[in-house]
């Protein structure tokens, strides 16, 4: 029998909301002490009190809080649109005023523990030269149960039809997990010549074949039988909560992996946070601040989307074997053609190991040898390849151009 244990850390989480919410009371009110008093006693009371407030997660997504972008050598103002939208997500679309036509991309997010936003400086990046949609998933923990399931064969109709709604030969960009149902839509959309078939499909450091270099989010996949994933790590949406007694993989379970993993890491970044607070040091302070809220805001994933992917994907190896179906068909890679086809991967890359990605350049044997680019990008790791001054200067230079060049 399934344990309760999602309802029991709702329970605590609301239980101890008094504390938390007086501890950020008390804080706005020490902000407020004038200059010349005990810095050193106030210091290290308000680091105490921020510590405290912060013990907690949230489960609604940031804003993404894209305002503006240059595009050239000028500034123009963003809005965000929902263009389309089931109840499992939304095609956002980030609108942008007074500026030309340019190339209409379907950024893929990853349904992996943390929300969209966590994107944003990549759609900032984009934003420059293209026309920007992102699939904005929803909190599967505030989708009512009766709207049914959500598995890996809804996620790729959902890239399907978000891609529909982007009109003819629009560019896909997938990052990490969806990399796989991104190859699959693509593959799905040209055996069936699809108007909206992508003009250009680039997959960036994701799980294509991970029998290649396996890495130790690898090798914990296929550690233990299917069976115990669905015993141990699925569990009921709290009755709280919109989606009461849906099944799903809790996103503070995901998150306490990823912690695990850098647990050292982690705790000495805290420890700063209390030091910065205590000193007075604000700019420091707010930087850590900020990745932690992002880092700190969880979804949960869909039971059967959570399942079919460890299984299908990091277990049997599907994709690459020709074996994976969609809708009980099977899923023919060979079909992709009359598109460019990019594949990008990191150095250091400890979620996604080197050659994993590549994998579906050997797939997609439809794809003209003019019209592939792979690129290894030194010296990053994971985030590194979608995130900060290598993707900026040097992979999306790239990326750009391969989309210029297909349009």
């Amino acid at each position: 029998m399934m344990s309760m244990y999602y309802q029991a850390f709702q329970n605590q989480m609301d239980l101890t909301a008094p504390w938390r919410a007086g501890a950020s009371s008390a804080l706005k009110f020490l902000n407020l002490v004038p200059q010349g008093v005990s810095h050193q006693v106030v210091g290290r009371l308000s680091a105490a009190l921020e510590l405290i407030s912060r013990s907690t997660l949230t489960y609604h997504r940031p804003a993404y809080g894209i305002d503006s972008v240059m595009v050239g050598n000028r500034e123009v103002a963003v809005t965000e649109e929902i263009a389309y939208a089931t109840p499992f997500g939304s095609l956002l679309h980030f609108k942008k005023q007074g500026v030309p036509e340019q190339p209409r991309m379907l950024l893929v997010a990853p349904m992996s523990g943390h929300f969209a936003t966590l994107l944003r400086g990549t759609v900032k990046t984009l934003l420059q030269d293209h026309d920007v949609y992102i699939t904005d998933w929803h909190n599967p923990r505030d989708i009512p149960r009766s709207e049914g399931r959500f598995g890996l064969d809804d996620y790729t109709d959902h890239l399907i039809d978000f891609l529909g709604q982007l009109g003819p030969r629009p560019h896909m960009v997938a990052i990490c997990q969806p990399s796989v149902s991104a190859l699959a839509a693509a593959a799905v959309m040209c055996e069936g010549n699809h108007p909206s078939r992508p003009a250009t499909l680039t997959l960036m450091a994701g799980p294509i074949d991970t029998r290649i270099q396996p890495t130790r989010v690898n090798e914990f996949a296929k550690s233990r039988p299917i069976d115990w994933f669905e015993q141990n790590l699925i569990n009921y949406v709290p009755v709280q909560c919109r989606g009461a007694l849906r099944k799903v993989y809790p996103g503070f379970v995901q998150l306490t992996a990823f912690v695990s993993m850098n647990l050292e890491r982690h705790i000495k970044q805290h420890m700063d946070l209390a030091n910065h607070i205590a000193k007075g040091e604000k700019e420091k302070a707010a930087t850590i601040k900020t990745f932690y809220d992002e880092y700190f805001a969880v979804m949960d994933l869909p039971a059967e989307f959570y399942i079919e992917t460890v299984r299908d994907v990091f277990q049997e190896h599907l994709l690459p074997q020709g074996k994976l179906m969609h809708r009980g068909r099977p899923v023919n890679t060979k079909a992709v053609s009359r598109m460019g086809l990019m594949t990008v991967e990191g150095e250091k890359d400890d979620i996604c190991s080197i050659g994993q990605t590549l994998a579906a350049q050997d797939l997609c044997t439809g794809v003209r040898a003019y019209r592939r680019v792979h690129h290894m990008q030194a010296g990053v790791g994971h985030y590194g390849v979608f995130s900060g001054k290598r993707w900026n200067n040097e992979i999306y230079p790239l990326l750009r151009d391969f989309v210029h060049v297909n349009s």
